[in-house]
């Protein structure tokens, strides 16, 4: 969760100083894709964590 968590302040960061600096639309882009990478890392977690079958 930490990593997620990380991964998004860095984002939010990026797409912030992305969208207000004058030519600096490539780390609103950057800034986009880390959102969707941890979107996607978020969701992979969550998967594998509800497939475990607890022990008998």
């Amino acid at each position: 969760m930490a990593l997620f968590l990380i991964l998004l302040s860095i984002a939010i960061a990026l797409v912030v100083i992305g969208a207000v600096v004058d030519g600096m639309l490539h780390l609103l882009s950057i800034g986009v894709l880390l959102v969707v990478v941890a979107v996607l890392y978020l969701l992979v977690r969550s998967i594998s964590r509800s497939q475990r079958r607890p022990a008998p």
